[in-house]
This record gives structure tokens, sequence and C-alpha cells, in this order.
């Protein structure tokens, strides 16, 4: 079985034929030192997830050619996550996480103590997909770019509810037993929580629902990842 797996650019499909980038070419051939005849998988995001041959092989370049379908292209669940960007590694995490728990977009908020507002959406686009080569993800989360809250809710479509992972609501016993199904969104906080006028702001709103992640306040990271398994778990795709 093909232990390699690679996320392309190009359509993909019976008989297509793959260009690899530079970067792509020099891990294959160079780092794992493969070549003409391996087999490995590819997936874009759309086609599904395919078994290819390596045809051509160099050390800028290469060329594979579509096999078989392992895996048909599914949709994630409707789900998206607003986090406010924190440290890189840390920001590094939350993305890869989401990749792996099925999030199908990603949207950094920029709130007023968020205390990283450099955001690159190429480099989160990147760690977008090495994280769905390495976990076997099919779906490739949508980044954007990293928008002030207030404008995101300004503009919001309230058909899609908001569960907010309210750090003063710990040790509550709020569930997501009342959570509505349907298409929504998990909006996290940045180190140092949400102030006072964005907290205010947030309980005025009808899509929005704050939610305990249990009785300890928790980093920005975890509770990313806490609040995306607990949707999941409840009203996701694990059921």
């Amino acid at each position: 079985m093909a232990k390699i797996r690679l996320c392309v650019d190009q359509p993909i499909g019976a008989g297509q034929s793959v260009q690899l980038t530079e970067a792509q070419a020099h891990y294959l051939f160079g780092v794992m030192r493969e070549g003409v005849g391996t087999q490995i998988l590819v997936f874009n995001g759309r086609n599904g997830e395919w078994l290819a041959e390596v045809t051509e092989a160099g050390k800028r370049k290469g060329a594979l050619a579509c096999l078989e379908e392992t895996r048909p292209q599914a949709a994630p669940p409707d789900l998206w996550l607003l986090f406010a960007p924190v440290k890189k590694a840390r920001t590094d995490f939350i993305v890869e996480k989401a990749v792996e728990l099925g999030v199908s977009r990603l949207m950094p908020v920029l709130t007023e103590y968020t205390n990283s507002e450099r955001f690159r959406r190429d480099k989160a686009e990147a760690h977008v997909r090495e994280a769905a080569e390495q976990c076997g993800a099919l779906s490739l989360p949508r980044v954007e770019e990293a928008t002030p809250l207030a404008r995101l809710l300004s503009g919001w479509n309230p058909a899609r509810a908001i569960l907010w992972a309210d750090e003063s609501e710990a040790g509550a016993a709020t569930t997501l037993a009342s959570f509505p199904r349907g298409p929504a969104a998990i909006l996290i906080g940045p180190e140092g929580g949400f102030s006072d006028a964005e907290r205010d702001r947030l309980r005025t709103l009808d899509f929005v629902h704050p939610v305990a992640l249990g009785p300890r306040i928790l980093r920005a990271e975890t509770a990313a990842l806490a609040a995306l398994t607990l949707w999941q778990a409840h009203l996701g795709d694990w059921r």
C-alpha cells in the first residue's frame, strides 16, 4: 500500500497526468529517495483520493499518472472555525487540528486583545495542505483573510449559528443540547479573552450561543480543540 500522500493543485482522474512542484519533487526524490514506478496517493480537495505512479523523476520536477480512485470525495461538516490568531506555533496547532476534525472554513478574527495581528494566509494554506496530507483528510478548509470581529459580525448571515466558547461560562451548566442543528461556526477568543465591549455585543446577537467548555478556563488553542471535539461528538458526523 502506498505510504506517501501528496496534495496537488491540478485536476485528478483516470489517466490524468499530474506535474509535481519543485518542492514536491525534492521531497519525493531527494528526501524520500523514491523514483520512477513508485506509487503514491494524491488528492486535491475536489476529486477524491487517487493512487498514482511516478512516471518522471528529476531534481526539480516530476510527473505522476493517476491509476485508480481509492476514496471518493466527501463533503466535510458545514462547520466554520472563527479564531483569534495567537503565537505562530499555537496558530499552526489550531489550523492543524481544525483540518483533522473536519472544519470546512477557517476564519481568523482580530479582536481588541488579539496579540498577533500578523496572519499570513498563504502560510496557513500551506499548513492546511500539510495537515491534510498527514491525517488522510480529503477536504481542504478554505482560509480567509484576518477580519476585525465587529466587521465580521455586522455582515454575518444569522442562518449560521455561532457557538461562542465563553470563558466566563466556565463551570456553568450550559451544554450543546440547545444549540441549533445546521450550518454552524465556533468562535474562540484570544489570550486574555474578549473585551467587555465585545462580550456585550456578542450577547445581543440572537445567532450567538455562549457555551462552557467545562469547569476550567482553557488556553485559546486548547479551547479550539475542545469546542471542535464537543461539536463533532454531539452535532457533527461522529454520531
